[in-house]
């Protein structure tokens, strides 16, 4: 079939696949991305593991694809069940940018003494090299 419409052979594959899961149902567009328990998900790891086929516990869960089961089981192989668990939304506490901490007179004086130093020692490197270049000619 993929052939005659000239498109690759895996898309089709696996809307076949979601369409003998869910009949015509594959076909119309989801609204939002379900969102799945962590027991939920580790019942079903824990059967497809066991042996139970994943198109099978794909079409009972109503699953969109079994690929959805094989990649928990992989997350769950790889990593153990927390894993499985949800994941915070958003950005993490702590990674919004700190307001700029006061800091003594002194302390900005010598950072800025250090900021001069290696500024100097890059200067003098660089005419370094630029007399030894003209004594190469």
């Amino acid at each position: 079939m993929s052939t005659l419409l000239g498109v690759p052979r895996d898309p089709v594959r696996r809307l076949y696949r979601r369409w003998r899961i869910r009949g015509r149902g594959a076909l119309v567009p989801k609204r939002g991305k379900p969102s799945y328990s962590f027991e939920f998900k580790r019942a079903l790891v824990e059967r497809f593991l066991a042996g139970e086929s994943a198109m099978e516990l794909a079409g009972e869960a109503e699953l969109s694809s079994p690929v959805l089961l094989k990649t928990w089981a992989q997350k769950y192989r790889n990593e153990g069940e927390d894993a499985l668990r949800p994941k915070p939304k958003g950005r993490p506490p702590g990674a919004v940018a700190a307001t700029p901490v006061e800091e003594s007179e002194l302390e900005r004086l010598r950072r800025e003494n250090e900021y001069l130093r290696a500024e100097n020692a890059y200067l003098g490197k660089l005419r370094a090299l630029r007399d030894q270049e003209r004594r190469k000619r």
